[in-house]
């Protein structure tokens, strides 16, 4: 058997026989334990390139890393070369223009600290650590999405490294179809993303906080909250976007907490909340404050880490009152070791539903919301116990719902193509086809010739 040679790859190069191995194989998922030949640190959309011809010369499969947060662990694998554009992270922005130009590996928290400098707001995610480009080629929801539209619905360009090592922009103008299809369905897909432009929306001073929290909420007052939250979401301002967790703790019990943003005034958030803060219990804090402050207090509640398993699907109806009791059934009793079992809310409809669901690669725009399922664990020796119990109330889900939402990934979905992209499934072959015809950047779920 020959010595595998680095020779040929630049940037940081952490090999197995290295004691940062361990460390650097770790995604922020802690369920997920792959072990690849090799992790490469790039430093330049050069070290990219050559990553992608030493893995082709050397027929070894790729993984894209930039913040190591897909819920599967499609970002790294066993035996392959992970190419890791964490490290490219610098960010430029053209005050002319109104843009701001931001490298692959940039990630929320850095990108918030940054613009919220000059005075304005950014749709980005609500998790610090996560990568601006991974969440932006997926779709992109987070606390300004009815308002600003999606992560991917900001995007004016990117900048792409192709299977042959090349660099290729694509934009309205050029290569069209790739920016379409990298607006929704470019995570992983068609080449390596090494910078992303954005338009910026408009300067705020400051901004609504919401957090709306019922502690020892009973069964009955958790299949309420989802009744009004799903009727009050249909005619809410754009302005607001409140996402919520009905949940099962170890160490609260049942209980419901709801945050998000409104760029209006507490007075006005107030007024617009009136349905939710009717339901009993509800402790409430709204706090007029800055875009990085909101975001600081919404970065601050992430673990550095965790051990989970979650998916998210798209909602396209108003549920009755028994099929509001099935899904609060889910979550009322834990997997064994699970400390946080939960039924999420990410709202949709504002200005995500006011763009034509074939503008972009993003098909599910019709949906009033994704709802999420997970359980979230601490000993690694309970995770088949956890993730069995997702997969057989996924099967519940799955039925009441049309659509899997890409960035809230699920591994034993029977037709990914179609769950995630609808009937853009196809058009997405065609252009996968047109820029990787080899298949060179792939995964268990990739768009596949």
């Amino acid at each position: 058997m020959y010595e595998l040679s680095y020779e040929g790859l630049t940037g940081e190069i952490i090999t197995r026989y290295d004691y940062e191995y361990e460390d650097a194989r770790q995604e922020w998922n802690r369920a997920v334990q792959k072990f690849p030949l090799a992790i490469v640190y790039c430093y330049t959309k050069w070290d990219v390139s050559n990553a992608i011809i030493w893995a082709r010369k050397n027929e070894i499969a790729i993984r894209i890393r930039s913040g190591g947060h897909h819920y599967e662990g499609y970002s790294i694998g066993n035996n392959i070369l992970v190419i890791d554009i964490s490290r490219m992270n610098c960010i430029q922005f053209n005050q002319d223009k109104n843009t701001i130009k931001i490298q692959g590996g940039a990630q929320n928290k850095q990108v918030y600290d940054f613009i919220s400098s000059k005075g304005y707001p950014f749709p980005g995610g609500t998790c610090p650590t996560v990568g601006v480009s991974g969440y932006t080629l997926g779709g992109g929801w987070g606390y300004s999405s009815r308002y600003f539209g999606l992560g991917c619905d900001n995007l004016i360009e990117l900048e792409l490294i192709d299977y042959k090592g090349s660099v290729i922009t694509a934009n309205e103008s050029g290569h069209k179809d790739l920016f379409w299809a990298c607006r929704g369905a470019g995570g992983g897909n068609f080449g390596i993303v090494v910078s992303l432009t954005f338009k910026l929306p408009p300067k705020v001073d400051k901004v609504t906080l919401v957090e709306l929290y019922w502690p020892n909420a009973s069964v009955n007052i958790q299949k309420e909250f989802l009744h009004v939250w799903q009727n009050w979401l249909v005619d809410l301002n754009n302005k607001m976007t409140i996402g919520a967790s009905i949940y099962n703790s170890a160490t609260e019990g049942l209980a419901i907490y709801g945050r998000g943003l409104f760029y209006g005034t507490p007075e006005e958030a107030n007024i617009i909340l009136q349905d939710l803060l009717h339901i009993d219990g509800v402790t409430t804090n709204l706090q007029y404050i800055s875009f990085l402050e909101a975001m600081e207090i919404v970065q601050s509640s992430y673990p550095p880490s965790e051990q989970s398993k979650s998916t998210g699907r798209f909602v396209q109806k108003q549920y009755n009152e028994e099929e509001i009791e099935q899904i609060i059934s889910l979550i009322q009793k834990r997997a064994t070791g699970s400390v946080f079992a939960a039924i999420s809310l990410y709202p949709l409809g504002g200005k995500v539903k006011e763009i034509n669901k074939d503008e972009t690669a993003f098909y599910y725009r019709d949906a009033y919301y994704i709802i999420g399922l997970q359980s979230i664990w601490e000993d690694p020796i309970l995770k088949k116990d956890n993730v069995q119990w997702l997969e057989k109330r996924f099967e519940h889900i799955e039925s009441i719902t049309e659509g899997s939402f890409v960035n809230f990934p699920y591994s034993r979905l029977q037709d990914y193509m179609t769950a995630y992209y609808g009937t853009h499934a196809n058009k997405l072959r065609k252009i996968n086809k047109k820029y990787d015809p080899l298949n060179v950047f792939t995964f268990p779920q990739a768009i596949k010739n």
